[in-house]
């Protein structure tokens, strides 16, 4: 089980921005963010949307750095990667 980390490459409200995910389990994810104050809003149905100034201090605690490739090829691999177009259904 593993909560992994992009670097922040996604622009929004003017700054960068990097997803956390679990390769493993929502739940994972959803503990390591709540150890990490990360608030449930910041969830986006299979990821949590966390601000360029979180990267250093989440990698340290835990989270493991991968390119966005990885980080997506390991969600699909997981079983938990939601795609775009259902995206909207989910959050009905």
């Amino acid at each position: 089980m593993t909560v992994l980390i992009d670097p922040p490459a996604w622009p929004a409200h003017g700054m960068l921005w990097s997803h956390l995910v679990s390769d493993a389990s929502l739940d994972e994810l959803h503990a390591f963010a709540a150890a990490n104050d990360i608030q449930r809003r910041a969830f986006d149905v299979d990821h949590y949307d966390v601000p360029d100034r979180r990267y250093d201090e989440l990698v340290a605690a835990g989270a493991h750095p991968v390119s966005g490739k990885e980080l997506v090829s390991r969600l699909i691999a997981s079983g938990l990667r939601v795609r775009a177009r259902d995206r909207v259904r989910r959050r009905h």
